[in-house]
């Protein structure tokens, strides 16, 4: 045996059971619990992170009692932190791209351009289809909802259709948007956690949300054809809202097209 091997410092770390693994995420889902229950929605405030930090010194002790150094967990923190470098720093790139895309007016012009199409017979097939593709170009489904989503149930509202059902039409369409949106951010972090490919993942995922999406337009469009409007669907305060305050036009569109064709290519630098 020589100097070297002599030298080698060999540490066993005990293996631990399902019980011990538990303890730090029953403890950090508790303590968040009781400070959402205490400060409400102050709790994003500030202290959310406190409690953050927290479980993070429970599972550290955790570590400790099981003979893991502290050199070996700050390692693994850095590893974890390198996996998902890529998807941070996606979502921080999308962030901007929607913000950049609400100012400039493509988002907007989006929405314009989707409510002129609108008809009672298809209004809730096209509720679905629309509220997809801006969510499929924002890679949001929150802003989608917070956007045209809203519109189409005032519209819809209008026509003395159910709003439940406007806003059900809305919501599938958003999610099924933000799902296959290589822009989302749970799309992101989902490989990213997982150390698979960005593509494999939305191909995968394909295989029950397109499916999904299918069943529910043409449930959607059954109910359209059986529900009766009893009003207009007046949208020209909205219109006039949207052209006054933003520059609407077609070339707008180019952007989100050219992103698309990036998005097809796979191209490398756009996409890990």
């Amino acid at each position: 045996m020589d100097n070297n091997q002599l030298d080698e410092h060999i540490i066993e770390n005990k293996e631990l059971n399902i019980w011990e693994a538990l303890i730090p995420v029953v403890i950090l889902v508790g303590l968040l619990a009781f400070n959402v229950s205490v400060f409400g929605d102050n709790a994003l405030s500030g202290s959310n992170q406190f409690i953050l930090l927290l479980g993070g010194a429970v599972a550290a002790m955790v570590g400790f009692r099981n003979k893991v150094s502290y050199e070996s967990m700050i390692e693994e923190v850095g590893n974890n932190f390198k996996s998902t470098a890529g998807a941070l720093l996606i979502l921080l790139m999308v962030g901007a791209l929607a913000a950049a895309w609400l100012i400039s007016g493509i988002i907007p012009s989006m929405v314009y351009y989707g409510l002129q199409i609108l008809n009672p017979t298809i209004f809730f097939p096209a509720t679905v289809i629309i509220c997809a593709i801006i969510s499929i170009a924002t890679g949001s489904s929150w802003t989608t909802s917070a956007t045209v989503g809203i519109a189409l149930v005032g519209i819809g509202t209008a026509l003395g259709l159910s709003a439940g059902m406007t806003a059900g039409a809305v919501i599938s369409g958003a999610y099924f948007g933000d799902k296959m949106s290589p822009l989302s951010d749970t799309t992101n972090l989902a490989p990213a956690m997982a150390g698979a490919k960005l593509f494999d993942h939305i191909k995968y995922m394909s295989l029950t949300t397109i499916p999904s999406i299918v069943v529910t337009l043409i449930i959607f469009t059954i109910l359209g054809l059986t529900q009766t409007t009893t009003g207009i669907a007046d949208n020209t305060a909205i219109l006039s809202a949207i052209d006054e305050a933003f520059n609407i036009s077609g070339w707008l569109f180019l952007v989100p097209v050219m992103v698309i064709v990036l998005i097809i290519k796979k191209t490398n630098f756009f996409f890990y």
